[in-house]
């Protein structure tokens, strides 16, 4: 991956440059920020920077042999960590190296993955990954052979805040005294939960969230989307490009949602009680996933109708076409029923999730909404 590959943060990867030219290389750096902000993306280009054999003032060459299987993430001095668990096809004492053939496959197509869409992919059903002591004698192991091709043996761990005590452990001692020409990217989402001597003993790089210019060209040239559209995903995404992906899939559900919620609140306002049973025929027709999407996307128009009611507006996220409709609705999502509201669609998600009957449940939910919509 390129710098050019990234998106935004320009004036990051002109400083992460700047270390390697000027031959100032922190062995031990930790880069910080929210998910979706492109923090694993950063440390892969840095690294392929690094290990660059034609370097060019402001990224990586892209062709030569170290960057072509860095393309793939498969050059021998590129070591990978990341939390993983027990699934189906690994039953006991997992590391990183069972899974990454997923891992580059996965990280090709997407570096600003979050850990649970990592979790899904390699099928570890509800349980939460950790990087286990088992993982830090393969790293230790790696890290003692001599590198290959290039001048580093880089290691990128990806969410260390994962570790547990034992491997927390071990990793100190290494940065403590590294093997020779080693360089630790640390690629974390929460550094409160990474022991204190690990972080005194790493260089910190905030990464804040994508700016708006950054990441409303990338989708226009990307994915081809118009300004306008591009405008909306950019407002609602607030700075996370993995958001910002989830919100053009699923824009043609969101759109189905958004009818069906105008329809339920017009419907509920004029207490169309007959037309309200022919609406909760046709929603529970849906599927269970979708209609608990809707429950999810009633939950955050009832959100932000009620931020903009309290003239709340840098905290409202609208599409356009919902802040249209909100601009008149909003007043009727108040103080005296958000929460009951709240708890009504809440309870309707729970019980749908719980393989309730979805018209009974969606019946229940009109008749409260009726109930609240003019309190």
């Amino acid at each position: 991956m390129q710098f050019k590959e990234v998106v935004g943060h320009k004036s990051i990867k002109e400083k992460l440059i700047q270390t390697v030219n000027g031959n100032r290389i922190s062995h031990a750096q930790l880069f910080l920020g929210e998910n979706g902000s492109g923090i694993l993306a950063l440390a892969i280009a840095y690294a392929q920077y690094v290990s660059c054999e034609n370097k060019q003032q402001d990224d990586s060459c892209g062709v030569c042999s170290s960057c072509l299987k860095f393309t793939k993430l498969v050059h021998p001095d590129l070591h990978f960590v990341y939390p993983v668990s027990t699934s189906k096809a690994v039953k006991k004492d997992p590391v990183s190296d069972d899974y990454i053939a997923q891992w580059r496959e996965t990280i090709i197509e997407n570096p600003y993955i979050n850990q649970n869409k990592w979790y899904e992919i390699i099928d570890v059903e509800n349980k939460q990954g950790i990087i286990s002591k088992n993982e830090s004698y393969e790293i230790l192991k790696k890290l003692n052979l001599k590198t290959f091709e290039s001048e580093y043996k880089i290691m990128i761990i990806w969410l260390p805040e994962k570790m547990n005590s034992f491997a927390a452990n071990k990793l100190l001692k290494l940065i403590e005294e590294p093997p020779e020409k080693t360089l630790f990217l640390l690629v974390s989402e929460n550094s409160e939960q990474i022991i204190p001597t690990i972080l005194s003993r790493t260089q910190l790089i905030k990464i804040p969230k994508i700016d708006n210019d950054s990441m409303r060209s990338t989708l226009c040239d990307r994915n081809g989307l118009a300004p306008e559209k591009a405008n909306d995903i950019v407002h609602l995404a607030n700075g996370n490009y993995h958001e910002a992906q989830n919100l053009i899939h699923s824009a043609e559900e969101d759109n189905y949602n958004f009818d069906q919620f105008t329809i339920m609140m017009r419907l509920a306002y004029q207490r169309k009680v007959i037309e309200v049973i022919d609406w909760v025929d046709e929603i529970s027709r849906i599927g269970r996933e979708k209609q608990k999407n809707f429950l999810l996307y009633a939950l955050r128009l009832v959100r932000e109708n009620f931020m903009l009611n309290i003239d709340n507006k840098e905290l409202v996220y609208l599409t356009r076409k919902e802040l249209d409709f909100s601009e008149n609705f909003s007043q009727f999502i108040n103080h005296d029923n958000v929460y009951e509201l709240y708890e009504a669609l809440n309870r309707a998600h729970s019980d749908i999730e719980m393989n309730a009957y979805n018209k009974i449940v969606f019946l229940d939910l009109a008749l409260k909404i009726i109930k609240l919509i003019k309190k």
